[in-house]
């Protein structure tokens, strides 16, 4: 059985690959194999593989270049996902689709719950919003995972570039009044493989199809992050100049960016618990273990 994994080579798509290696044959097109940016190109891809599962990990995720390149953006956060869901319906095949809290007005300190009122802040939540609905709308039987703060052990993230900024500079100014919770691309893949089932043939989603959030328990702020990054790097041996009365926090309209970020990413995860009869795990334990996997890499 072919499973279609678009974004193969991100974080999301990587941690992916290797969940769902052992299910059936990977299909994880690079950009000069796939153009996701073609509708033609990904219709004949399609036609040509016959895939029994589409993963849809591909995003623009840019989030300040999306205010100037509102049309790239729509073409993989919207248009995409709808392509895809439209052959899945057709196809009867289960689609496994990943958005983001962004698609929320980050107003409060109320948690959102899956049905909580919707508000975009940037052209990047709307577009990821518009794929959602078209999604919802397509009559595929899908899941949406909406998540928050990736990161891994490899590719480009916060974990990473504040074990490099820890070594090079002895002081850092870190945001503070944004809270959310850091979700690592394993956790989401995991989740994705335990929400997944084979049975003699055809894979099939054994939760109830709908949209659920995906994220460690817990919160924290993206100062409170970089300085449990920090203590847990000093724990693993690892030499860095910053220290913790250096690493200060400060208010979001001191680092103005072209893009508004929501305050509150806070995302209730009673349902996606309930469904898969687990407790999901928190977000500094799963910080230890990205961040041995990655020392160790």
């Amino acid at each position: 059985m072919n499973i279609l994994i678009t974004g193969g080579n991100g974080q999301v798509g990587f941690e992916l690959q290797r969940q769902f290696a052992p299910l059936g044959t990977i299909l994880a097109p690079t950009r000069h194999e796939l153009d996701l940016t073609s509708a033609e190109a990904i219709d004949a891809y399609l036609q040509q593989h016959q895939p029994s599962l589409l993963l849809n990990a591909a995003a623009y995720t840019a989030v300040d270049n999306a205010e100037s390149e509102p049309e790239q953006a729509k073409r993989l956060n919207a248009e995409l996902p709808a392509q895809l869901a439209e052959y899945a319906a057709k196809q009867d095949i289960p689609l496994v689709h990943y958005s983001t809290d962004y698609v929320y007005p980050g107003n409060g300190e109320t948690p959102w719950q899956e049905d909580s009122p919707t508000g975009p802040l940037s052209v990047y939540g709307q577009t990821k919003l518009e794929g959602d609905e078209s999604v919802v709308k397509s009559g595929a039987s899908y899941l949406i995972f909406r998540t928050s703060w990736v990161y891994a052990a490899r590719g480009n993230n916060f974990m990473k570039t504040m074990l490099r900024l820890g070594r090079e500079r002895d002081a850092l100014n870190i945001v503070n009044d944004q809270i959310g919770a850091p979700t690592p691309a394993r956790l989401i893949a995991q989740i994705t493989a335990l929400s997944c089932t084979i049975h003699h043939s055809p894979f099939t989603i054994h939760i109830p199809p709908g949209i659920y959030h995906l994220a460690p328990n817990g919160e924290t702020s993206w100062h409170g992050f970089a300085s449990e990054i920090f203590n847990q790097a000093r724990k693993a041996g690892q030499p860095l100049a910053i220290t913790p009365e250096k690493t200060a926090g400060i208010l979001t309209s001191e680092y103005p960016t072209p893009a508004q970020r929501p305050l509150n990413s806070r995302m209730a995860l009673g349902k996606l618990e309930n469904a898969l009869g687990i407790t999901l795990p928190t977000w500094q334990s799963q910080l230890a273990l990205t961040l041995i996997e990655h020392l160790e890499s």
